[in-house]
């Protein structure tokens, strides 16, 4: 095995946090939630709402048994909720095409709804210890750094990128799906964004970034998303009002809750586009 993963998977034995989705026994779907609530959300918001979750719908045909109003109601304050709609459509899927039982393929999961070759490859790794090229952003930070002396990755994946991924990965299916998780935990903890702390990286000898001298970015420039102000935040306490209440509520409501007639009609109307919400009679609003 090269030393890259030998070195970081001999961290992770002793240093990996302790995360549901982790434990030995955990189930693919508990690892299939885990995946789609991190989604451009930290780890501490999701553990509650994972738990709670987990607790209220321990199976995939639990959720599908439900309507998808209560999945964006569970979903809280995660943020992009459409992703409470792609897991409760695919739980569906699950549910109505693979006996209730997630499956353990990268093709059939990528196949299901909401799940992109990062998600597949992942819960095949994480859930069913396949072995695949696992990309998500704390891996290609990773990477890029170790191996290319670039303090971030492109701003897309290349295959370039994917083939140099490739190279490193350990070649049983145990110590590939191993290192996805242990590379990943590295760039969470260990080698992050904006403080990357080599003082403590247990591979900062084989740092190509770090012999450098850690030299600034200079690739195109990374988009910083704002929020403030925005359609998403108008849109989020849009949704909010609605998932807060035990009945319909009138357009009124709605539009006491955002200043902007012309920014708040918009959000409205994505979010009914979406599926998010539902006019269940004319000026009345719910969740689907």
């Amino acid at each position: 095995m090269n030393d890259l993963p030998e070195r970081v998977l001999s961290w992770y034995a002793e240093h990996q946090r302790d995360l549901p989705w982790r434990r030995p026994g955990t189930t693919p779907w508990s690892v299939m939630v885990s995946e789609f609530m991190l989604q451009q959300t930290p780890v501490a918001r999701v553990l509650p709402v994972h738990e709670a979750w987990l607790d209220r719908w321990p199976t995939p045909s639990a959720l599908a048994d439900e309507t998808s109003g209560e999945a964006v109601r569970a979903w809280g304050r995660l943020g992009y909720p459409r992703r409470a709609l792609r897991l409760h459509a695919a739980a569906t899927v699950i549910r109505d095409e693979h006996g209730g039982e997630v499956p353990d393929t990268y093709e059939q999961l990528l196949a299901l709804p909401g799940v992109g070759d990062y998600t597949a490859a992942a819960i095949a790794s994480f859930a069913f210890g396949r072995r695949h090229v696992v990309l998500d952003t704390n891996v290609r930070r990773v990477l890029a750094r170790t191996l290319t002396a670039a303090e971030f990755a492109a701003p897309a994946v290349t295959r370039a990128e994917r083939d140099l991924a490739g190279s490193v990965l350990p070649g049983s299916d145990e110590d590939a799906a191993a290192w996805a998780a242990a590379s990943m935990e590295l760039g969470a903890v260990i080698c992050t964004a904006a403080r990357p702390a080599c003082e403590r990286c247990p591979v900062v000898d084989l740092c190509a970034w770090h012999a450098a001298g850690r030299p600034a970015y200079d690739g195109p420039a990374r988009k910083v998303q704002d929020y403030a102000g925005t359609d998403r935040q108008c849109r989020g306490r849009l949704l909010a009002v609605v998932r807060d209440a035990d009945s319909p509520v009138p357009r009124g409501r709605l539009e006491a809750e955002w200043h902007l007639p012309e920014q708040r009609d918009r959000a409205l109307a994505s979010l009914l586009a979406d599926g998010l919400l539902a006019e269940v009679e004319p000026g009345w609003f719910a969740l689907p």
